[in-house]
């Protein structure tokens, strides 16, 4: 399945993967929340509950969209945080991978500003 992710200024589109937590978010869509930032991450909350799945890492991949359970948050990772220990993304804690950006604009991603509002929408369940 497809979603699509609007800030002020840029959309992005990203695979939701077939997961616990995939589904969870799937059952939320649409929402909006407004963003946080925490270095190369964007992160906002989230009505859907999920637990942490078997593979739940700290340590994820630029593109990856992850769960962290605590706030709950939607989190959008594209580089290091202030976690990290070399240039790999790396969260506060563990979170549930459950999706992946089409593409990883960097500068797109690095424009959005804390507060900002962000919408995330279904754009297409037979991807």
């Amino acid at each position: 399945m497809r979603i699509e992710i609007t800030t002020p200024n840029h959309s992005f589109t990203a695979e939701l993967f077939d997961t616990p937590t995939g589904g969870a978010i799937l059952a939320t869509l649409p929402f909006e929340g407004n963003a946080s930032t925490w270095g190369d991450e964007i992160y906002f909350g989230t009505a859907a509950v999920a637990q942490l799945e078997h593979d739940a890492s700290d340590v994820v991949s630029v593109g990856d969209l992850a769960y962290w359970p605590p706030m709950p948050a939607f989190c959008i990772f594209f580089g290091a945080t202030p976690a990290s220990r070399a240039d790999e993304p790396r969260a506060a804690a563990k979170v549930n991978v459950f999706g992946r950006l089409s593409e990883v604009e960097l500068d797109q991603l690095r424009s959005v500003r804390d507060g900002d509002k962000i919408v995330v929408k279904l754009v297409d369940r037979d991807a």
